[in-house]
C-alpha cells in the first residue's frame, strides 16, 4: 500500500517543545492503526523512539516513564504508563514560548556531544535519574505536588548543568529563561508553598506545572508579567496583585522575552480520527 504521509504541528517546531516527539508518535500510531498492527503501545514505543527518544512517551496519555533498559541493542528501552490522565486530572501546564525559532543545537546532536564529553553525564545517567524516577513515580501515584515540583525543578537544573559541562558547552537557556526560573521561585515564596514548578527541555521555552486549585497564583503571575501576551486573551483578571512583590527587573525581562503562552493540561494519548484529515481524496495535502 503506497503511503503519502502529511504531518502538521500547531505549536513551534524544533524549538525544544517536543514537536519531534509528537510527530513521530503520531506517525507510528497512524501506521499501526492503518495496518491494524497487534503490538501494544509499549511495544510500538520502541519504534517511535528511533525517530525521537521522547516520542516513546507520547504513545500514551497521562503520566508516562521512559525505561532506559540495559540491552546493547536497546530492545528493552521503552515507555510504560505510570498513571492514566484521570488519576491526577488537576495537573495543568503553562508553556511560555521564549523562542519559536529553530534552536542552534538539535536535541540529538546535543545529547551525542554530552554523552561523549560530559563528566557529569555518567553519574546523572547511572545514579541521579534512576533515583529521581523512583521518587517521581511515587509522587505521581500519591498525587504529591510538593515532591513533584521539587523533583521537576531539580532535574531541569541538573539537565542544563550537564549541557554546560559538555564540550563545547550547550546554552539552551537564555536570560528570559533564567528570569522565569527566578519568578517561579519568588511566586512559591510569596504563596508560602510550592504552587508552581518550572522545567526546560532542550531549548529556552519554559513549562510551568501547577494544580487547578492553585491556578489563581499562576494566572496572577502571568497577568502581571504578560498581560497582553498571545494566549492569555481569555484569562480573566485575578484579584491577586503581585506587581509590587515581584522583582521589577525580572518582570521586564519576561515581558520582553515571551511571545506566546500555551495553556494546557494532562490529557489522553494519540487519538484515531475518521472525521477529519490532512489530505484530499487524491492523497495530496489540503
Amino acid at each position: 500500500m503506497p503511503l503519502h504521509i502529511v504531518s502538521e504541528n500547531n505549536f513551534p517546531t524544533a524549538a525544544g517543545l517536543a514537536s519531534s516527539a509528537a510527530g513521530f508518535a503520531a506517525l507510528v500510531r497512524a501506521i499501526a492503526d492503518l495496518y491494524q498492527l497487534p503490538q501494544s503501545a509499549s511495544e510500538l514505543s520502541r519504534i517511535a523512539r528511533q525517530g525521537s527518544g521522547s516520542a516513546c512517551r507520547s504513545m500514551f496519555g497521562g503520566y508516562v516513564a521512559w525505561i532506559m533498559g540495559s540491552k546493547e541493542d536497546g530492545s528493552d528501552s521503552l515507555a510504560v504508563q505510570i498513571a492514566e490522565d484521570v488519576h491526577w486530572p488537576d495537573m495543568r501546564a503553562a508553556i511560555l514560548v521564549v523562542s519559536a525559532a529553530k534552536k542552534g543545537v538539535s536535541s540529538t546532536a546535543g545529547m551525542q556531544a554530552t554523552v561523549a564529553t560530559s563528566t557529569l553525564f555518567e553519574r546523572r545517567a547511572a545514579e541521579v535519574v534512576p533515583q529521581r524516577m523512583e521518587k517521581m513515580t511515587r509522587a505521581i501515584q500519591q498525587r504529591d505536588f510538593e515532591t513533584f515540583a521539587d523533583l521537576t525543578m531539580k532535574d531541569s537544573n541538573s539537565f542544563h548543568a550537564v549541557c554546560l559541562d559538555t564540550s563545547p558547552p550547550i546554552f539552551y537557556l537564555n536570560d528570559t529563561s533564567r528570569a522565569i526560573i527566578q519568578l517561579v521561585l519568588e511566586l512559591n515564596r510569596i504563596a508560602g508553598k510550592a504552587v508552581a514548578a518550572y522545567t526546560f527541555d532542550a531549548g529556552p521555552n519554559a513549562v510551568i506545572y501547577y494544580l487547578a486549585e492553585n491556578e489563581k497564583w499562576i494566572m496572577a503571575l502571568l497577568k502581571t508579567c504578560l498581560e497582553n501576551c498571545s494566549g492569555l486573551e481569555k484569562v480573566q483578571g485575578d484579584p491577586l496583585i503581585l506587581g509590587e512583590e515581584l522583582n521589577a527587573t525580572l518582570v521586564t525581562a519576561v515581558k520582553d522575552g515571551v511571545s506566546r503562552v500555551i495553556l494546557t493540561q494532562v490529557g489522553g494519548g494519540p487519538e484515531k480520527v475518521t472525521d477529519r484529515t490532512l489530505v484530499d481524496e487524491n492523497g495530496m495535502p489540503k
